[in-house]
């Protein structure tokens, strides 16, 4: 108690440094996961795409990043074991966002697209294991945290299939492909502004003065697609149809009215990526600030602060305008050849089940998912669609990931331990 009496300022401005530093990572690593498939296809620039994630991540931070937050992301370890000690919370908390923050700065360098979520909770499976002892980590909930690592990609993977065999059927086998996908992409404009407009308003948006019944979230989410199905079907209006001799079936037009939807599905992705993974980097912040505030009281979840909220969106926006360009590059254009309709069905695939999990609270990781639905929608065109060496890299980059953060999160853990104890 008395540690923290002394040091309180301290801890919050270290930790509002290191909080800034994991939502930068967050920014340059897994913001870009989010607009690589819309990049890759070329449905956006990359300045568009930086332009899209600044104002819907962090929308998707403020509004949806909700105003409550687990402490110990995913329930880990238990807070009561912490109570006689909670300057060791406090040393935990700052060793995991600095440890998975560091872990993101390299990943990003080399191109990977790796999980801030696996960063976050390896850092702090570390620092348990360091502070507590083995015995006091919950095995079980990272047990069901790595059960999730296989079951987002695949369910995304398989949504990503789905949704490309019926852009697949209904379109482009139809006689008249181009009437074909006039006449059906407004249906999927519909389907992202809805899925994320009700996954949005039933998670709650109390903390800015709205309170909705399930019923009313239902109606208004119907109404919000009905409105931006709207907006997409008289952007859509004004792409002609371009002759051209080595295009027979007109499929490189089909492709221009699936780009009008990728700037839909780009900003839903935005959007469900910054309400779900922004608690990576808020979480541990918004504990140090608790329990400094309350004289070392630990508590299971802790309010966030709307600044706090700000400091993460901030962090993921810098990220991504000035790391994010390598992930993009391996999203997009390493792991299969991406066309808007085939971008489409992974990034409004990749939307869906983030969106569900945030609505959930199932514990998943943004990049497993993505990869995992643009790996579903390779599939639906063979395996030689799918380059398998860029596919290894990153799934070793994913086993590295969990033991990096752990490790570094142990040496961080002492370092501020000898520091200030």
């Amino acid at each position: 108690m008395l540690i923290i009496a002394q040091h309180g300022e301290i801890f919050i401005i270290l930790a509002c440094l290191f909080g800034f530093f994991m939502a930068w990572g967050v920014g340059a690593n897994d913001v870009a996961n989010a607009m690589g498939t819309s990049v890759g296809s070329k449905a956006i620039t990359i300045k568009q795409a930086i332009l899209i994630a600044v104002v819907f991540e962090f929308l998707g931070a403020w509004l949806a990043g909700g105003e409550v937050t687990n402490t110990i992301r995913k329930g880990i370890i238990d807070p009561e074991l912490l109570q006689d000690d909670p300057q060791l919370l406090v040393y935990g908390m700052l060793a995991a966002l600095l440890a998975a923050g560091t872990w993101l700065l390299v990943a990003s360098m080399r191109g990977w697209p790796v999980s801030t979520t696996h960063s976050i909770v390896g850092a702090i499976v570390g620092f348990a294991v360091a502070g507590l002892g083995p015995a006091m980590v919950d095995w079980g909930a990272v047990g069901t945290i790595a059960a999730s690592w296989v079951v987002s990609p695949l369910l995304a993977g398989t949504i990503g299939f789905v949704l490309f065999k019926s852009v697949h059927y209904l379109i482009f086998e139809d006689d008249n492909p181009f009437a074909a996908a006039k006449r059906y992409v407004p249906g999927y404009v519909f389907l992202v502004g809805f899925i994320v407009s009700m996954v949005t308003l039933t998670k709650g948006l109390s903390h800015v003065g709205l309170e909705l019944t399930f019923n009313q979230s239902l109606l208004l989410s119907i109404l919000l697609g009905g409105v931006i199905m709207g907006i997409g079907w008289l952007m859509q209006r004004r792409i002609k149809f371009e002759h051209n001799a080595k295009d027979h079936f007109g499929y490189a037009n089909v492709e221009r009215v699936f780009g009008v939807l990728m700037i839909f599905t780009a900003c839903a992705m935005a959007f469900a990526h910054g309400s779900n993974d922004v608690a990576n980097a808020v979480g541990p912040l918004a504990a140090v600030i608790s329990v400094v505030q309350t004289g070392g009281e630990i508590g299971g979840s802790a309010l966030v602060p709307w600044w706090v909220l700000v400091l993460g969106g901030g962090g993921i926006v810098v990220g991504l305008v000035t790391y994010g360009h390598k992930v993009i590059a391996t999203v997009g254009t390493g792991i299969t050849e991406l066309t808007p309709s085939r971008g489409f069905a992974a990034t409004l695939a990749a939307a869906t089940t983030v969106v569900l999990a945030s609505g959930t609270g199932l514990p998943i990781s943004t990049t497993h998912t993505l990869v995992g639905a643009i790996l579903g929608v390779g599939l639906a065109r063979g395996m030689a669609a799918l380059n398998l060496r860029v596919i290894g890299t990153i799934a070793m980059s994913w086993l590295i990931t969990l033991p990096a953060g752990a490790g570094l999160a142990i040496l961080f853990f002492f370092m501020f331990k000898g520091m200030f104890g």
